[in-house]
């Protein structure tokens, strides 16, 4: 039975990889629910775990958290060369659960070469022959753009790969509308991955015509910063080591859950939660108990928004 089965089909359940070791854990939470990549027949989780989670972890931590995840019902992994060392951790503790997980990576080298040598090494960390999804990271200009698509730029890469079986789908993530609008011009990529944070949304008026944009071209929107508050006042005084902005507190279950339900309320097929480890579990907990935002939540939203300085505006 091959991997693509096991993606598309809704038989992905406890019982069918019982046989793998972590499920042997007696005290299961509710697994996850999965939505569909764009216009794919793809299914992910509606959390993503990302590799920040467990940069610069030991590697039996890291085994355990990977495992931990997928045994909650996660089956999107997403990495980078930039996160630290998290590829080096992420390619042995997702090994027993590679052929039925989506695994997602990224490169910031805009030249053909860079993204050849970066995607090899990648695989090679990673334990992998192939990824789900391949992505140009953090385009923030139109310098960044040019650069990727003109002669030798990493989208011939990208597009040779993808002919050559080491990658399946394409996609891009962004801090910046105006990267993001011009790539979805430029290309018919498979993802976008974004901000898509209500803090962002209402006071800064950031996302909206991206996401717009994304969804007339039916592509699988997978968003980040979901959990993310305002910027820091003093980054001096900053209590997590893997964030760089303000995240909700931690302690407002309600409140998580309204910010994960307004993301995944926007066309999202995945959300990644702050690579913070207690955000990433916070998240992982309360994920299934969101619900629709009432037209009172979203007030509450907005008038909270006011209260902030958006980590990105338009």
């Amino acid at each position: 039975m091959n991997r693509r089965y096991f993606v598309q089909s809704g038989l992905m359940t406890w019982l069918s990889l019982s046989f793998l070791p972590v499920f042997n854990c007696k005290n299961r939470k509710q697994a996850v629910m999965k939505r569909k990549l764009g216009r794919h027949d793809e299914y992910l989780s509606v959390l993503g775990f990302g590799g920040i989670v467990i940069d610069k972890e030991e590697q039996s931590i890291a085994n355990e958290a990977v495992a931990k995840a997928f045994e909650r019902g996660i089956n999107y992994f997403d990495v980078a060369p930039t996160y630290g060392n998290a590829e080096d951790k992420l390619g042995p503790a997702l090994k027993p659960y590679r052929k039925y997980s989506f695994l997602a990576c990224k490169t910031q080298e805009r030249s053909r070469a860079g993204a050849e040598k970066e995607l090899n090494n990648s695989l090679a960390k990673l334990k992998t022959d192939y990824f789900d999804l391949y992505q140009l990271h953090a385009i923030t200009s139109v310098e960044d753009v040019e650069k990727a698509f003109g002669p030798d730029g990493a989208m011939e890469l990208f597009i040779k790969a993808k002919q050559d079986g080491k990658i399946r789908y394409l996609g891009f993530s962004a801090h910046s509308e105006e990267a993001a609008l011009l790539a979805m011009d430029k290309f018919d990529f498979d993802t976008i991955l974004f901000p898509i944070n209500f803090v962002c949304w209402y006071e800064g008026n950031f996302g909206p015509r991206v996401v717009e944009k994304a969804k007339e071209k039916n592509m699988g929107i997978l968003a980040l910063k979901s959990l993310a508050y305002s910027q820091l006042r003093d980054r001096n005084n900053n209590p997590y080591n893997k964030l760089w902005y303000q995240p909700v507190d931690l302690t407002n279950d309600d409140l998580i859950k309204k910010a994960l339900s307004f993301t995944l309320s926007q066309s999202v097929t995945a959300a990644i939660p702050p690579g913070q480890p207690e955000y990433f579990w916070k998240a992982l907990d309360l994920v299934s108990s969101i619900k629709d935002l009432s037209a009172e939540q979203i007030k509450q939203l907005k008038d909270l928004s006011k209260e902030a300085t958006p980590l990105f505006s338009s």
